[in-house]
C-alpha cells in the first residue's frame, strides 16, 4: 500500500510537471510568433519606403570597395575611423547608379572632421581618389555640394539656416536626389542644394563612395543606407 502511494505521487508530480512544461511551451510559441523578426522589420521599412533597398546590409561590407584599415562595420555602421592620413580615402560601392534618390543617417563624431557622400562618381585610376559630386559635410561645408577632384570647386552653397537643424555632433539624415541634371540635397528635411548641372559632358552615372578625409584624426559613421532607383532601366 506504501509502495502504491509512492507510486501515485511520483506519477501526480510527473504529471503537473510535464503539463506545467506544455503550458511554458505553448506561451514560449504564441510569443515569439507575436514579436517582429528582423525581416518584418524590413518589410515595414520597405512598406513606408516603397521602391527603397537597402545598400548596406548592417553586418559587413558585401557590395562596397576601399581601404579597410580604415572602414569597419559595428552595431548596423559603416564606421571611418582614421587616426590621420595624407590623402582621402574612399568606401565605395561596386555598382554604379544614374537617376536615384539616397537616404542614409550620418553622425561625425565631435562634431570635427571632415567627410562626403560621393555620387554620380569614378575612381581615378591607380589611387585612392574618387572624382565626381559631394554631399559634402563638416568643418565649412554642411550641406554644400562640391566637385571632387574635377572642377574642385563648391558648386552650390548650403544656406546658413542649415545650422537650425543641423546636430553636428549626433545622427542627422542626409537625402540624395539626382534625376537628370537636376540634384537635391537635404540634412535633416532642410533644403541645403537645388542644383541644375549647366555642362552636358557631365557624366550622369556612377558610384556612392564614403569619405574620410585627410587631415588630422576623425570618425564619421553612417547607417540606414538605402536607396531608389528612379529610372526602371537601372534595376
Amino acid at each position: 500500500m506504501v509502495i502504491r502511494m509512492k507510486v501515485t505521487i511520483v506519477f501526480k508530480t510527473s504529471l503537473k510537471t510535464t503539463r506545467h512544461a506544455g503550458l511554458i511551451f505553448l506561451c514560449f510559441v504564441l510569443l515569439t510568433r507575436s514579436l517582429p523578426s528582423r525581416a518584418d522589420d524590413r518589410d515595414k521599412a520597405r512598406k513606408d519606403e516603397p521602391g527603397f533597398v537597402a545598400l548596406f546590409n548592417g553586418k559587413n561590407l558585401h557590395g562596397w570597395e576601399g581601404n579597410r584599415d580604415l572602414w569597419t562595420v559595428k552595431d548596423g555602421m559603416i564606421i571611418g575611423d582614421s587616426a590621420g592620413i595624407k590623402k582621402n580615402e574612399f568606401l565605395a560601392t561596386r555598382k554604379k547608379y544614374s537617376d536615384f534618390e539616397l537616404r542614409l543617417e550620418f553622425r561625425m563624431h565631435n562634431g570635427s572632421g571632415n567627410s562626403g557622400i560621393q555620387f554620380r562618381s569614378k575612381r581615378l585610376p591607380g589611387s585612392s581618389a574618387v572624382k565626381g559630386y559631394q554631399a559634402d559635410l563638416g568643418q565649412k561645408y554642411w550641406g554644400c555640394l562640391y566637385d571632387e577632384h574635377r572642377r574642385r570647386k563648391i558648386l552650390a552653397q548650403a544656406p546658413k539656416k542649415l545650422f537650425d537643424v543641423l546636430k553636428k555632433d549626433d545622427w542627422n539624415e542626409y537625402v540624395i536626389r539626382a534625376e537628370g541634371e537636376r540634384l537635391i540635397m537635404k540634412i535633416n528635411g532642410f533644403k541645403t542644394v537645388d542644383y541644375r548641372e549647366p555642362d552636358k559632358e557631365i557624366s550622369r552615372t556612377g558610384i556612392i563612395a564614403l569619405q574620410v578625409h585627410s587631415g588630422p584624426a576623425m570618425r564619421i559613421d553612417f547607417r540606414k543606407i538605402r536607396i531608389k532607383v528612379l529610372n526602371a532601366k537601372q534595376k
